[in-house]
């Protein structure tokens, strides 16, 4: 029998087609299996290609929909390129909400339209959304949102696409709608901002010189990541200043900077109240300001001159002028090659001078009540910018006294002399002898830390006054003691067992005064003419100079001055 080809289904036996029963199937049983094959086939690929065209149409309707039928979009994203100050008189008038105010009882109610401006602080977009928070004034948060749109889908993914491409750090106009919310990652934790405008205004660079949540762990928790198999990366001093103006934005960092600027201005409210004067001295000088002091030399058309290193002399002209009680905040230079955890090349001076009746304890009273008004300010009118600053770098509280806790020097030597540790042992400094007393010399670091935890323990205060230092080791313009030539009415101030402030009652004899500056060695033709501001009757006078960027380093319990310093000054740091 020949062999026939099977329609497609059909059945074959040792070549030839059956059927159900096994039987051979006859020619006209094959054809129309044949055929119902073919006409099968034709319907499916009828429908195959209907189904084809119907997809296509649907494609097509939807890309014209998406095309010519969705409605303008009532949200928007522009980058303005660079700010040239082009606004209309109209934009002109826009006001901008700062983002610590949103949902507290001072801002604007829930449910309106408001135009903020911050950093892109983080980011996240996805599918059909997109999360950022803003970042302003270096610790203020808020989140804003933004949602696909059902109306406007394909504008609405292009916005989401918008913003999902900004770098962090980038500053960002938003009009939003402010609508309550529960966002615990950031400071306005109530309410969240709904985008319905983003405005580009100044693009960040996508790779930061290092990440500013790195920058603003602490310690402890960097300590902590270290014993796991994943370490925090540690942000060294060196890389932070180097770019200083990130650093700064970290919120720690960014509070200290605001500290700083408060004790300027705690300093100068308490000084007024008191009846001070603020004056503005030179500080291209023609002789040193002060002695046991480096000074940096310049050019002064054809004549050396010195970079002041302190207003002292000007301060005490003015005390000759009657102006009787002044004060300078201003820039101090000291060309000493210290790199240490407390000394900066140039540093901000808090100087006062005043007319004394009897005693420089006149004027250990006025710095004393200056100083706690400072600390009790920082406390109670500036505790958000204190709380964010502990929280990096955790610090007490410094302990003081109502009255000066004042420490005669014969005291604090026996003080010294006598202490022992826990064991009955001398205590030992870093290089492992015994710290000891100073005697007739200055108070080394180490006797100035044992001192004032011995007065802390002693007196119950951090913030301590020592007088009477040697005469050996104060400046040329230092008042002697009336009972004993070999001491000075002159004196420090410790907080937390370091330096702050260091003043004295002043030499107002001129006779005295230039007899005093030939045995330090000292140029009396280059001060002559603040010797001769002597000759026409001075009253008696005293005063003292503080280190602004000290000052806020030990009061907040820092491991460097650098930290309280913008852009610090080092021998080793001249830039930025």
């Amino acid at each position: 029998m020949m062999c026939t080809e099977a329609p497609a289904g059909t059945a074959v036996v040792d070549g030839v087609p059956v059927d159900e029963n096994g039987q051979p199937l006859s020619k006209n049983a094959l054809k129309k299996l044949a055929k119902a094959a073919a006409t099968a086939q034709k319907k499916a690929q009828k429908a195959a290609e209907r189904v084809s065209a119907e997809e296509a149409g649907a494609a097509e309707q939807s890309e014209t929909e998406e095309e010519e039928e969705e409605p303008p979009a009532p949200y928007g994203f522009r980058d303005v390129g660079v700010l040239m100050s082009s606004a209309t008189p109209e934009e002109q008038q826009r006001v901008y909400c700062p983002i610590r105010s949103l949902g507290t009882p001072d801002g604007v109610a829930s449910g309106q339209e408001v135009w903020v401006r911050g950093r892109v602080s983080r980011l996240r977009a996805g599918a059909s959304n997109c999360f950022l928070v803003l970042r302003a004034a270096g610790q203020y948060t808020v989140q804003a949102v933004f949602f696909k749109d059902k109306a406007t889908p394909r504008q609405s993914k292009e916005m989401i696409s918008a913003l999902g491409a900004l770098t962090e750090e980038s500053v960002l106009d938003i009009r939003g709608k402010l609508v309550q919310a529960d966002v615990r990652s950031c400071s306005q934790a109530n309410v969240e901002l709904q985008i319905i405008e983003a405005v580009l205004i100044s693009a960040s660079l996508p790779k930061l010189p290092f990440q500013l949540l790195d920058a603003g762990r602490s310690e402890a928790e960097i300590v902590e990541s270290e014993k796991g198999e994943r370490p925090f990366v540690r942000v060294g001093q060196e890389q932070r200043l180097n770019s200083r103006w990130i650093d700064l934005r970290v919120p720690a960092q960014h509070a200290i900077m605001r500290a700083q600027s408060h004790v300027c201005t705690l300093f100068r409210e308490a000084l007024l109240k008191q009846g001070f004067t603020e004056i503005h001295t030179p500080k291209i000088i023609a002789g040193e300001s002060e002695g046991g002091s480096g000074v940096f030399t310049t050019d002064y058309f054809g004549r050396t001159a010195c970079l002041a290193q302190s207003p002292q002399l000007y301060k005490q002209m003015a005390i000759a002028a009657d102006l009787e009680r002044v004060f300078e905040i201003g820039p101090v230079f000291r060309a000493e090659k210290s790199n240490t955890r407390r000394h900066l090349c140039e540093f901000v001076g808090l100087d006062i001078e005043i007319a004394i009746n009897l005693h420089y304890n006149e004027v250990i009273g006025v710095l004393h009540a200056m100083l706690t008004s400072i600390f009790d300010g920082l406390e109670t009118r500036h505790a958000a910018e204190m709380a964010a600053i502990r929280a990096q770098f955790p610090s007490s509280v410094p302990r003081w006294t109502n009255e000066p806790c004042i420490v005669h020097w014969e005291e604090a030597n026996e003080m010294l002399e006598k202490a022992v540790d826990a064991n009955g042992q001398p205590y030992l400094d870093v290089e492992g002898k015994p710290v000891g007393a100073p005697g007739f010399e200055d108070l080394s670091t180490a006797q100035e830390r044992l001192l004032g935890q011995l007065v802390a323990d002693k007196y119950g205060t951090d913030l301590v006054f020592v007088d009477r230092y040697p005469r050996g080791v104060r400046p040329f313009y230092t008042m002697p003691c009336a009972d004993d030539p070999r001491y000075t009415n002159s004196y420090d101030v410790l907080l937390r067992g370091e330096e702050i402030c260091s003043g004295a009652q002043r030499i107002h004899d001129p006779e005295m005064l230039v007899e005093n500056i030939k045995a330090k060695g000292a140029s009396v033709e280059s001060l002559q003419a603040y010797i001769d501001s002597m000759r026409y009757g001075m009253p008696p006078h005293g005063g003292g100079g503080i280190g602004l960027e000290r000052l806020v380093f030990l009061y907040l319990g820092l491991d460097n001055v650098r930290k309280a310093s913008m852009f610090p000054r080092d021998p080793n740091r001249c830039s930025p």
